[in-house]
């Protein structure tokens, strides 16, 4: 038996033969909105479930499915789901997992869309939101109950690098009978698998780092197949109508073929930016999983096979400074989302994160001051001499 292909052979070539497309190597694009049926009860067969193909492309299209098979097979998972954006691959999961009466615990920190998705969406619909803080897996074992139908969190979270152990919350969702979903974005497969740690489904904003050049929009689901079927036929198809377009697809696909090297690259000179930060006297805090100042550094080294290409960090002045910090800034953009070859820097409370209010924000670990950084593929000394420049010349002192 041959040996298994590694990372990035497996996202280069799985599932794909040029000689089966004409010799074309890549893949080939399928713009169709319908699919021909070679006879009347072959179509029949197809909706009854009873005959494989493809029907309609709010259902199914050769592009996606490659995508989708590519990236159920990076991160281990049975099947994959392409979707038009990481909320809908969100609001199509959790609109097939839950109905009125259930109860969903999240942890303390969530990207600020799926926040308010979560507590001034499906909570309108009678769904309880509970969040816990998982960082302690003891948290979840106390709050989960027999109405728990789902456990949602991100790791590493966004904006503020907090981890949640994968396997240990996973192990207690599970005894009670809930789904562990995880948002895998700031990782990608290419640094943790949680479906191998033991987590159900894994999401990803395909926007990011899967697609890698900040030219895309998408989402992605996986999991065992008869879940991502039930996804694909209800929370996409019949709930939210959230389908990926075949282009999208074709720009992930090539964006999954330099996922490795980028990945290496982000990961590289993300650690030493941290390193720099923390040692720079106008910086109170830097939170990253590569330093051993990290509170969680020891489960990033047992979960990640990298700590990430993403930082999130303090001025001594606060918010005032940070803000100061970043319109001084001249190469670095500022700019939501992450994960694209540019670095891009923001300011989560008042950005990505302005959907919590003050208050929400205080209780689930977002600061005012909290400055997140999307390291980007440019050379190091030019994001430190531009970071360099931008920065106070001494510490500020924070307004009382």
């Amino acid at each position: 038996m041959s040996r298994a292909k590694g990372f990035a052979s497996r996202a280069i070539h799985h599932a794909y033969a040029p000689q089966e497309n004409e010799g074309a190597l890549t893949p080939p694009l399928h713009l169709t909105s319908t699919f021909v049926f070679e006879t009347a009860e072959a179509g029949g067969e197809m909706f009854a479930g009873e005959r494989t193909g493809h029907i309609y492309s709010r259902i199914s299209n050769p592009t996606l499915d490659l995508l989708e098979q590519r990236i159920a097979e990076l991160e281990g998972a049975e099947a994959g789901l392409a979707l038009s954006s990481g909320m809908g691959a969100i609001t199509s999961t959790l609109w097939t997992l839950v109905s009125p009466g259930d109860e969903i615990i999240v942890d303390e920190t969530l990207y600020g869309c799926t926040f308010a998705f979560m507590r001034h969406g499906l909570t309108k619909f009678g769904i309880k939101i509970s969040h816990v803080d998982m960082t302690d897996p003891d948290n979840l074992r106390s709050a989960i109950s027999d109405k728990t139908r789902v456990v949602y969190f991100e790791t590493p979270a966004n904006p503020n690098m907090r981890l949640v152990d994968i396997a240990r919350i996973s192990e207690i969702a599970h005894e009670a009978g809930a789904t562990v979903v995880v948002d895998n974005t700031y990782a990608t497969p290419y640094l943790t698998r949680p479906i191998e740690m033991g987590a159900d489904i894994v999401l990803h904003s395909a926007t990011k780092y899967l697609g890698g050049h900040g030219d895309v929009v998408a989402g992605l689901v996986v999991g065992n197949a008869e879940q991502i079927g039930e996804i694909r036929l209800i929370g996409m198809k019949d709930m939210t109508g959230a389908v990926m377009a075949p282009f999208n697809a074709l720009l992930i696909l090539r964006g999954l073929k330099t996922l490795a090297l980028r990945m290496d690259r982000h990961c590289a000179t993300a650690q030493k930016v941290a390193d720099w930060l923390e040692a720079h006297p106008a910086v109170s805090k830097v939170y990253y999983p590569g330093l051993k100042s990290f509170e969680q550094h020891d489960l990033a080294t047992r979960q990640m096979t990298q700590p990430g290409g993403m930082i999130a960090f303090e001025l001594q002045g606060g918010l005032q400074a940070g803000a100061d910090m970043m319109n001084a800034l001249e190469m670095i953009q500022r700019a939501v989302s992450l994960g694209d070859a540019e670095t891009l820097i923001q300011h989560p409370a008042s950005m990505t994160h302005s959907t919590y209010t003050p208050e929400e924000r205080a209780a689930h670990g977002i600061s005012d001051g909290l400055v997140r950084l999307s390291v980007g593929l440019e050379d190091l000394e030019d994001i430190l001499e531009d970071l360099s420049h931008a920065m106070p010349s001494k510490p500020a002192a924070v307004a009382a």
